[in-house]
């Protein structure tokens, strides 16, 4: 017996930073929405736990109890057997969800293989892991357990770059200047259109563009370029250095965006896609 889970990449399209709790972990309030763009988790019945890392993003990725994987594994049954399989297609450490939404993809694929119920809460495994166990559109708060569905995000297309460099998550919040900054309204609109959500986005922040860009210069690089490629908006994606850009669905503009910047930075991950709406998260 075996199943497999899909583990989309993450996209933080908003990332306003509110305020840092007495225990140091920061107040967020973010859009989050997810791509077909990912990794795959399988899972097959096995007597002893072991887990086996291939795939085009898969060198230097651990396959001892540091991954992700094991850890929501051993968390979700500790003791139980099962031979999984991450096949990697997005960089590490890049702002993208991407151990995180390996480990709910783990989650969902073994709750399924075991026939036991995923915890309803998960937040020990990180703060990101909520968020990614059902990859839907969903408003992001608090320190990442506050989260609640976002209905009637228009069709997408998306581009997403990374220029080959990870960057550490503590290292960037180190670099924020202010941490008390703006919300989000506390009504979200509706967007009629890809072009709606794009001119609602131009009114919003990451507020961890600046820090992460101290951090890893190139970021600005990237940002340039896809300010160039014609997007309806482009931003930072959480901590980076990943950034995206949106364009309107059934245009092509997205993969024509894909083939210039791949060829004009060989060095850079590229890929392009469309986002998930509210059907998405089933194993």
């Amino acid at each position: 017996m075996a199943t497999e889970a899909f583990a989309p990449a993450k996209i933080n399209l908003t990332l306003h930073v509110t305020g840092q709790r007495a225990d140091g972990y920061h107040l967020l309030d973010s859009l989050v929405v997810f791509a077909d763009i990912g990794d795959t988790v399988r899972a097959e019945a096995a007597g002893d736990l072991s887990l086996t890392v291939d795939g085009p993003m898969a060198a230097g990725v651990p396959t001892d109890g540091s991954n992700l994987v094991l850890r929501a594994a051993r968390f979700l049954a500790s003791g139980r057997g099962a031979r999984i399989t991450l096949t990697k297609r997005l960089p590490a450490s890049s702002g993208i969800g991407g151990g995180s939404s390996d480990a709910a993809a783990a989650l969902r694929a073994l709750s399924f293989l075991w026939g036991v119920p995923v915890p309803q809460d998960v937040l020990a495994l990180g703060a990101d892991v909520p968020v990614c166990l059902c990859p839907v559109p969903q408003r992001l708060q608090g320190v990442g357990e506050v989260l609640t569905p976002v209905e009637g995000l228009p069709e997408c297309e998306v581009v997403l770059v990374n220029p080959g460099v990870g960057l550490s998550t503590p290292q960037v919040f180190r670099a924020l200047r202010n941490r008390d900054n703006p919300a989000m309204a506390a009504e979200l609109p509706a967007w009629g259109s890809a072009q709606a959500l794009a001119d609602w986005l131009k009114g919003q922040r990451n507020d961890l563009t600046a820090a992460a860009t101290s951090v890893q210069p190139e970021i600005a690089t990237v940002l340039g370029a896809l300010s160039d490629a014609g997007a309806l908006f482009h931003g930072m994606s959480g901590s980076g250095a990943t950034c995206f850009a949106l364009f309107a669905p059934g245009t092509g503009a997205a993969e024509a965006a894909r083939k210039a910047l791949s060829a004009a930075q060989p060095l850079w991950w590229v890929a392009s896609g469309k986002l998930l709406g509210e059907g998405a998260g089933k194993v």
